[in-house]
């Protein structure tokens, strides 16, 4: 995997009024990208573990020419090498592309991923919008949002003034949506065509919007990378907490405010919470009562996963690591007892051991989430399409063969693999014809559905809408195709498994 230098951009300036205020952005590449904008108040001291508070407007020339600093993380937590700016809690920006601010262009909102505890909308590299901007007449925002303690931590227990803080960095990418909703027609945008999309832990941010009643109307469509379900309830830790800093639980707020940003980064390493979680208060619900519940009223939804998820995550590991398997494990059970899923993997599989547990809970978890979440929103009416990305990769990251692993489709979807610098996430060669004819393609069929709320007719094969009877997937490959129930035997076992629920 190669690692990009920060970016060399275009300095030529260009400055727009907008509802807010005047604002100098660059011509980049035959598109105006507007770096650093803040969408709310500074998070920090006694507004720490509270909802975000907007914006106002400015006077004078806003410089947005630079990309913010990054929320608060630990220093290469992220595996894409070191992205462009530091780390603060003042965080709340997002980063606007646009092919013209004239007009009315269909919206893509880009969260990134991370695991709720690293990552940036700063990832130039690779979460660059100009490709998309000027490929499809659209415009990209990408947006950075509140990290591990400081975003997800469940502090409810302590006082109603902290109803919904497991969710607060779910609560800053619906502040950043209402932005949106708000401005961007400043910048060209259409806020009435607005597509929410993300990978990882932003696949999950995605299905946890669509159970967030906050956010209903804010976006029009939704697209999952290897998502997971919104479906555990919050954990209270504050117990843990205060044993761990020696006082009682009820000076537990107080004290957690007077902690520096890196003397609570070093506590969340100690005590770790479970983000992304359904907290009762912003997060009403579970995705899937939330699909339900929404009918013909909710949006189209494209859910995928990657064929050999797991192998990244492995190949994190340090070595002697002892992987968390059962905390995925959990997860695929949604909040059942794991033993019988674990049980029901060893049996399968004799003589696996904990990474093989690990990499096996990790691809179900992801798969059956994208499976699941595609399958319900059809059943609603809106639609639900799955995909699942079979394109191995041929650059050996870590001296290992990751095959189609977790990530592997982000160039894919930015069409990177066609701009002649495809990133630091580059699995595949550049200069393969399938490579960028698969890139050209999917990208194409990304900003299709952001237009119109249909996938089809961008250059890749008719793609039905997945349910739970002909189970119709589109396999990205070197020859893309449908398959029908092309993981039958994964879907059956998990099924399989007693308590499945």
């Amino acid at each position: 995997m190669r690692r990009q230098h920060a970016p060399t951009i275009s300095r030529e300036p260009v400055a727009i009024d907008t509802g807010l205020g005047r604002i100098q952005g660059l011509r980049d590449a035959g598109v105006l990208a507007f770096r650093g904008i803040r969408y709310a108040q500074p998070p920090v001291a006694e507004r720490r573990f509270l909802p975000p508070v907007a914006a106002g407007p400015w006077t004078g020339m806003r410089d947005a020419t630079r990309f913010p600093d990054r929320c608060v993380q630990a220093t290469g937590a992220g595996f894409l090498g070191e992205p462009v700016g530091g780390t603060s809690e003042d965080c709340l920006f997002l980063n606007v592309v646009t092919p013209s601010v004239q007009g009315a262009h269909p919206v893509l909102f880009w969260i990134h991923g991370g695991g709720f505890v690293s990552g940036s909308a700063n990832e130039y590299d690779e979460y660059d919008g100009a490709k998309l901007a000027a490929q499809g007449d659209v415009v990209v925002v990408t947006v950075n949002y509140r990290l591990g303690h400081f975003g997800f931590l469940d502090l409810s227990f302590l006082g109603e003034e902290f109803a919904g803080s497991a969710s607060n960095g779910i609560r800053d990418q619906i502040l950043a949506l209402e932005w949106v909703c708000d401005h961007i027609a400043d910048y060209g945008g259409d806020p009435g065509n607005v597509t929410i999309f993300g990978e990882s832990a932003g696949g999950h941010s995605v299905l946890a919007l669509l159970a967030a009643p906050a956010a209903d109307r804010l976006y029009h469509r939704a697209i999952a990378h290897s998502p997971g379900v919104a479906c555990l309830p919050s954990e209270d830790i504050t117990e843990p907490l205060a044993t761990h800093l020696g006082i009682a639980r009820k000076s537990l707020v107080g004290r957690l405010r007077a902690l520096s940003p890196q003397e609570l980064l070093e506590l969340q390493g100690a005590v770790p919470g479970a983000p992304g979680a359904v907290d009762g208060t912003v997060v009403t619900r579970s995705t899937e009562e939330a699909i339900a519940a929404r009918g013909e009223r909710g949006v189209p939804l494209v859910a995928g996963s990657n064929r050999d998820e797991g192998a990244l995550f492995t190949a994190l590991l340090d070595p002697g690591a002892e992987p968390d398997y059962r905390t995925f494990a959990r997860l695929l059970a949604r909040g059942a007892d794991p033993s019988p899923y674990l049980d029901a993997v060893r049996a399968r599989a004799a003589g696996v051991d904990a990474i093989g547990l690990y990499e096996r809970a990790l691809g179900h978890v992801f798969l059956r989430a994208a499976m699941d979440s595609a399958e319900w929103s059809t059943a609603a009416g809106p639609g639900g399409w799955l995909y699942r990305f079979d394109l191995p990769t041929t650059v050996r990251w870590r001296g290992r063969e990751l095959g189609a692993t977790h990530g592997a489709e982000i160039p894919f979807t930015f069409n990177r693999y066609n701009t002649g610098n495809p990133g630091p996430l580059t699995l595949h060669d550049p200069d393969d014809p399938v490579v960028r004819d698969l890139s050209q393609r999917w990208s194409d069929t990304v900003i299709a559905f952001a237009r119109t709320g249909d996938p089809n007719g961008a250059g890749l094969p008719d793609w039905p809408r997945y349910d739970g009877e002909s189970r119709e997937t589109l396999v990205l490959d070197a020859r893309p195709r449908v398959e029908r129930d092309p993981d039958r035997i994964e879907r059956e076992f998990w099924e399989g498994v007693p308590g499945d629920g």
